[in-house]
C-alpha cells in the first residue's frame, strides 16, 4: 500500500488447527514450510483471500491517480491502467510468494503513483516516466544486494520517517479531495471548497456519503472496509444513474455504467511502453532529482512493513530478522522496475498484508493465493470501470488519514523533532512535491541539530542529503549562473 502505519490484528488463529496437517506430507507443505510455521493449506488459502479483499482497491484508485495528462498533453487508456495493474501486482505478489515464502503482497504505490501522475509527467511523456520508474527499481535492487538500503534506513531520524509518511499522506488526501470535486481552484483564494464555495452535484456527495461509510466501517473495526464502502458508493451510483437522477455530464469520468460484457480480454496496449533518454529540457540534474524523489517514495515504508507483518506473523525475532528478508526487500525492488515496464508505477508491500496475517497466514502460499486473485482481475476489467471516480477517490482520502496516524509516534513537545517534521508534512501537499517536503524537512533537522551543537550527532549520509537538497532548491539559479538556462 500503500505506505501507512501497521495496526494490530484482532483476529488469531485457531492453536489447534495447526495440528492437523502432518509435517513433510506433500510438496506444498514441504516447498513452503506450512507444518513447520505452524499453519496448514486452509489458513494459508483464508489468508491470501482475506489480503487480496483488503487491497483490492488499489485495481480503482491507481488508475484514478494515473489519468492526467502527460507534457505531451496524453492520457492513459482507463481499461489499460487497470490491466496493468491488476498484472503488476499479480506478477510481484506470486514473485514474493513463491521466491520470497513469505505472506506479504505488492500491488502500485500509491506514494509513488502520486509522484509520477503530480511531478513527473506533467515534464515529459508517460513512457519517460515510466522509464523513471524501472530506473528507480534498479537503484534499489542495487542498494540491497550491496547492503545500502538497511545502512540508509538506519542513518535517517526516526521522526523524519515517520514525517515522510504522514506527508504523503496529506498529499494523497488532497488528490482525493481533488479529484472528487470536494476541493476545487478558487478565482479569489489558492483553493476552495467545491467551484465556489459550495458542493454541488450528486457525484460529491456520493463521496462523502463512501468517505463517511467508510470510517464508519473501519471505527467498527469491520474487515475490507475500504472495498465495502466502494463496492457501496458503486452500487448506490448506478442505481441514481438508472433512475435518470443524475445529469451523466456530472460524473467527472463518465457515468456509472455496465458497457457490454463484464469480462473482456486484458488490455496490454500500454505493456513495455517505456522510454530511456530524450528528456529534451528537463535536463539530467532534473531527471536525478526525480529518481531521487521515486526512490524516497518506495524506500521508507517498504523495509518496515515487511518487518511489521513478519513480527506479527512471528516469522521475526526481536532484532528483525526473519527468513526470507533480503529476498523479501530485493523483489519490492524489482517491483519497480516491474511496475514500469507493465506500465503501473512502482510495486511496493502493502500493509494490508497483516489482514491475512491476523487470519492465519504464515507462508509464501498465501501470497500465491493473493496473486492468482489479482492474475484472475485481468479478465473482469469492465467491471472495476464502473467504479465512479468520485467514489474511488473517497478511498484516497481513507488512506491519507491512516498514514496521519505515524502522528503517534512523534515527540511534538521536542522542537528540534517537531518543527522538521511540521514542515515535512505540511510543505508536500501544500507545494504538490514530495521532493520538497522531504528536503525542507532534512535541511531543517540538520540545521536545528547543528544550531544546538550537536552536529557530530547528524551523520555522513544525512550530510550528503543535505547539500543535495540544497543544490535542489537552488537549482534553477545554479543553472542559470551556469548558462543551462
Amino acid at each position: 500500500m500503500t505506505q501507512q502505519s501497521l495496526q494490530p490484528t484482532t483476529s488469531a488463529p485457531d492453536a489447534g488447527e495447526g495440528t492437523r496437517v502432518p509435517a513433510g506430507r506433500s510438496w506444498l507443505d514441504r516447498y513452503f514450510h506450512i507444518s513447520k510455521r505452524e499453519s496448514t493449506v486452509a489458513r494459508e488459502v483464508r489468508g491470501g483471500v482475506t489480503t487480496f479483499m483488503a487491497m483490492a482497491y488499489i485495481l480503482l484508485l491507481n488508475p484514478l491517480i494515473l489519468s492526467g495528462k502527460d507534457a505531451a498533453g496524453d492520457t492513459l487508456a482507463q481499461k489499460a491502467l487497470i490491466t496493468a495493474t491488476a498484472f503488476a501486482a499479480a506478477l510481484t505478489t506470486l514473485l514474493m510468494g513463491f521466491f520470497g515464502k513469505v505472506p506479504l503482497a505488492l500491488a502500485a504505490g500509491l506514494s509513488v503513483s502520486g509522484v509520477l501522475a503530480s511531478q513527473v509527467a506533467p515534464q515529459m511523456t508517460w513512457p519517460q516516466a515510466m522509464g523513471m520508474c524501472v530506473m528507480y527499481g534498479v537503484v534499489i535492487m542495487l542498494l540491497v544486494v550491496t547492503g545500502l538500503r538497511e545502512m540508509i534506513m538506519n542513518a535517517i531520524p526516526l521522526a523524519l520517517k515517520h514525517a515522510i509518511t504522514m506527508g504523503i499522506g496529506l498529499f494523497i488526501a488532497l488528490i482525493g479531495f481533488y479529484k472528487a470535486g470536494f476541493v476545487q481552484q478558487g478565482e479569489a483564494t489558492p483553493v476552495t471548497l467545491g467551484p465556489a464555495g459550495t458542493l454541488t452535484g450528486w457525484p460529491v456527495l456520493l463521496f462523502a456519503v463512501t468517505l463517511l461509510a467508510i470510517f464508519m466501517l473501519q471505527a467498527r473495526g469491520v474487515p475490507g472496509a475500504i472495498l465495502i464502502g466502494i463496492v457501496g458508493g458503486t452500487v448506490l451510483a448506478v442505481v441514481l444513474n438508472g433512475l435518470g437522477a443524475i445529469d451523466p455530464k456530472q460524473w467527472a469520468g463518465g457515468a456509472p455504467e455496465l458497457d457490454g460484457s463484464a469480462v473482456s480480454m486484458p488490455d496490454f496496449s500500454i505493456f513495455g511502453n517505456v522510454e530511456f533518454g530524450g528528456w529534451g529540457e528537463v535536463g539530467a540534474m532534473t531527471v536525478g532529482m526525480i529518481v531521487f524523489t521515486l526512490v524516497l517514495a518506495g524506500f521508507f515504508d517498504a523495509m518496515a512493513t515487511i518487518i511489521g507483518v513478519g513480527t506479527e506473523a512471528k516469522l521475526a525475532d526481536d532484532k528483525g530478522r526473519m527468513p526470507g528478508l533480503s529476498k523479501a526487500l530485493f523483489i519490492d525492488g524489482a517491483g519497480g522496475a516491474i511496475g514500469g515496464v507493465s506500465g503501473a508505477s512502482g510495486q511496493t508491500v502493502f500493509v494490508e498484508s497483516a489482514t491475512g496475517v491476523g487470519e492465519g497466514a504464515r507462508t509464501g502460499l498465501s501470497s500465491v493465493v493473493t496473486g492468482l486473485f489479482f492474475a484472475a482481475c485481468l479478465f473482469f476489467t469492465p467491471l472495476t470501470a464502473i467504479v465512479p471516480g468520485e467514489v474511488a477517490a473517497a478511498a484516497l482520502v481513507v488512506i491519507g488519514a491512516m498514514m496521519m496516524m505515524n502522528a503517534r509516534h512523534v515527540d511534538w513537545a521536542d522542537r528540534a523533532t517537531a518543527i522538521p517534521v511540521f514542515l515535512t508534512v505540511v510543505i508536500m501537499p501544500f507545494t504538490y512535491s514530495i521532493t520538497a517536503g522531504v528536503a525542507a524537512g532534512v535541511i531543517s533537522y540538520v540545521a536545528i541539530r547543528t544550531a544546538q551543537g550537536k552536529a557530530r550527532e547528524i551523520g555522513v549520509f544525512m550530510w550528503a542529503l543535505t547539500v543535495i537538497f540544497l543544490v535542489f532548491f537552488a537549482l534553477a539559479p545554479i543553472e542559470s549562473w551556469m548558462g543551462v538556462r
